[in-house]
């Protein structure tokens, strides 16, 4: 037992002191290589040049395209107790380098994937939670 700081009270252990937790965890190594290929294969023939003026509205819809299929893969895996959350974001690469970290600190059987495309023109970053909810 932790001690509180006060003489003669105990704090009760913390549950996550070591057990595994026994509610399945989402799969992401299924995850993670579809990501990788899905934004290769989205963006291989794009360049920031293709988002400019009027093409403004096509950058949104891209992103929200690979949310979306990221999301339905997410949902093929695992259909049940999980709430799936979906990040992209694409921005114009001028050489600033691109990084994603992130880190997922609640359950055991939660789950976090990131995944960055680097190309001579844009960086795109994708992350997907996938939360417990049961």
């Amino acid at each position: 037992m932790a001690s509180s700081g006060l003489p003669g009270v105990r704090s009760p252990a913390s549950p996550r002191s070591g057990a595994t937790s026994p509610r399945p965890k989402f799969d992401s190594d299924q995850l993670k290589p579809y990501i990788k290929k899905l934004l290769d294969s989205t963006l291989q023939n794009v360049t920031w040049a293709d988002f400019r003026d009027k093409e403004r509205e096509r950058r949104g819809a891209l992103m929200k395209e690979i949310g979306d299929r990221v999301k339905e893969r997410m949902l093929e895996i695992e259909p049940r107790g999980f709430k799936y959350i979906v990040l992209t974001q694409v921005n114009e690469n001028v050489g600033q380098g691109g990084r994603a970290d992130v880190a997922c600190h609640w359950e055991d059987s939660d789950a976090v994937v990131q995944e960055v495309l680097v190309t001579d023109s844009l960086i795109c970053i994708c992350i997907a939670f996938a939360v417990r909810t049961v």
